[in-house]
């Protein structure tokens, strides 16, 4: 699989995760460059956010690299480093 498309993927399970759990997202457009406290998830959000989105992806994260993502695009690549690494 190509890294772009393994990072889109990773952007579209982390965006579908985020309408789920944050409302008011549901048909919201998603920008990347936002922290999730931005699009008004509160910490308890981001994590199952995170979760589910490790979960459907099949990766495992350190919690450490987790605390020091600081928008969704560096939880975006943070995954899909992570995906592309484990296979």
């Amino acid at each position: 699989m190509v890294q772009q498309t393994i990072e889109q993927q990773v952007l579209n399970v982390v965006t579908k995760h985020m309408r789920l759990n944050i409302e008011g997202l549901e048909n919201a457009n998603i920008d990347p460059t936002k922290s999730m406290r931005d699009l008004g998830a509160t910490s308890l959000d981001a994590v199952e956010i995170a979760s589910a989105s490790m979960r459907e992806l099949k990766v495992k994260v350190p919690r450490t690299k987790l605390g020091s993502v600081k928008n969704i695009q560096e939880l975006v690549d943070l995954l899909a480093e992570i995906k592309i690494q484990q296979g």
